[in-house]
């Protein structure tokens, strides 16, 4: 995207704007000192000084100005920071005028008390437009408890799932850092047209992805790390809070639609009655499909380099060390990032490689990742030998194999699992003659066969069509 010549002189205002705030507050002291006989040889270097300050508060209102109509910012901020730059600017010129044409000490004295005060003040409105208002302070208050956001809904399936439940979680969890009056790193969450733009580093939501999203990602860091989202000393988001955040991101992010209008998984269906009944707040529901025991974190190193690759790895959830890992946005697959995956099995619970080319190689370390709970491997070139080693995953619980080669006889091959609860076959070698066999075997698994038909209903409206 090409600038305009408003917009690269507006770009200058953040290196423009020091000089004037560093020259002038020199200029101020230097003409303290000079009061002093010590030091009066310092009277040649202030009128220096108030010229430079005052050609740098010029051109820092200019290119303020030009920032301030391209940028997203407080308009009570932006107006009282650009006017009192103007006035900063006009008591500088009429400071300069007076040093060389009035003899009276005290106008000039007060011209640089007057100087000194407008400087620090319009430096400090500029600050809070960059960094927010409480910027001075924020670093000294101690962390805060995340309190309850929404309350009780009744009519929580006639309600409308942006306006009333998200956009109220993002007013009182990120607003502070990202709405109207602050913007760190250029990102505002305080419409769906700023969340869609994203930040200086690009999209931070991906529709229909959660997982892929940078919003999701940083939520579900430890509160220790670097990049967790929002800093430690901030209202932190509850577990129920980011499962709405992820449903909505996962839907497509609508902002029109009702919450009984939404497709609703099985996850999210106890957030929602917990919505009803205003207990959003209470204890976190816990991850079911997680295998019991806990682990330690996974090698950061492992993870550094399966995420140099473009493969999404996030936790499954905040404070826990098991894994969400997604072949979706990888650069090129080959046997060492499936040897990367055995490095880090123990942790290793959900995996999403549809499409991914199995070799021999790619499959043993596949299934040396026994906690694995959800697994998605569809539309490659799976087939029933290389599915009867995925018997040996008997925390499995939801498998996608849509897409693959694999038949009847290579799914029996699964009766042995245990936990596994979903199966998705659409588009495989499994015909509607083999069903009642697979229903037999398999007692307590939910196949999915896909191919649906919606039946005509008599409201429909329908396109009739005039016979050739």
């Amino acid at each position: 995207m090409l600038l305009s010549v408003a917009d690269l002189i507006g770009r200058f205002h953040p290196i423009l704007v020091h000089l004037p705030i560093g020259i002038l507050l020199l200029a101020c002291i230097l003409n303290w000192l000079s009061g002093n006989e010590k030091y009066a040889g310092i009277k040649p270097a202030i009128s220096l000084a108030i010229l430079l300050g005052m050609i740098g508060a010029i051109f820092s209102c200019i290119s303020g100005y030009f920032l301030s109509q391209s940028a997203d910012y407080s308009e009570d901020l932006v107006w009282n920071h650009q006017w009192l730059g103007i006035i900063t600017a006009i008591v500088s010129i009429t400071w300069y005028y007076l040093y060389h044409n009035s003899a009276s000490k005290p106008i000039l004295k007060w011209s640089s008390v007057a100087i000194f005060i407008l400087v620090t003040i319009t430096g400090h409105l500029g600050g809070s437009l960059t960094h927010g208002e409480d910027y001075l302070t924020e670093m000294l208050s101690s962390p805060s408890k995340a309190g309850p956001v929404l309350a009780a809904m009744p009519n929580a399936p006639d309600a409308i799932l942006y306006k009333d439940v998200i956009n109220p979680i993002f007013e009182a969890r990120c607003y502070s850092c990202h709405g109207a009056n602050k913007q760190k790193g250029k990102l505002r969450l305080d419409s769906p047209a700023f969340i869609k733009r994203g930040g200086e580093d690009g999209e931070v939501v991906v529709a229909g992805k959660p997982e892929e999203s940078e919003l999701i990602k940083r939520l579900l860091l430890s509160l220790d790390a670097k990049k967790h989202m929002p800093p430690r000393n901030k209202s932190q988001l509850t577990e129920k809070e980011i499962s709405l955040l992820h449903w909505w991101i996962s839907t497509g992010m609508d902002v029109t639609k009702k919450i009984k209008e939404i497709d609703q998984p099985e996850n999210i269906k106890p957030v929602l009655a917990a919505l009803q009944k205003g207990t959003l707040d209470e204890k976190t529901i816990p991850v079911t499909d997680l295998p019991a025991e806990t682990v330690k974190p996974a090698d950061m190193a492992v993870i550094g380099q399966l995420q140099k690759a473009g493969i999404v790895v996030i936790p499954v959830a905040r404070e826990s060390n098991y894994l969400s890992v997604n072949f979706v946005s990888a650069l090129s697959v080959n046997d060492s990032l499936f040897g990367l995956l055995a490095s880090i099995k123990d942790q290793l619970a959900w995996l999403k490689m549809d499409g991914v080319p199995l070799s021999d190689a790619a499959i043993s370390s596949l299934t040396s990742c026994t906690k694995q709970t959800r697994l998605q491997i569809s539309n490659t070139s799976l087939n029933d030998a290389q599915l009867a080693r995925f018997s040996k995953l008997l925390n499995l619980q939801s498998l996608n194999l849509v897409g693959t080669k694999i038949t009847t006889k290579g799914l029996l091959q699964l009766k042995g699992l245990a936990h596994l609860k979903n199966v998705y076959v659409y588009k495989t070698g499994i015909t509607s003659a083999d069903w009642l066999v697979i229903k037999q075997n398999l007692k307590g698994v939910s196949i999915d066969s896909g191919n649906y038909s919606v039946p005509m209903l008599v409201g429909d409206t329908t396109l009739v069509k005039a016979p050739k």
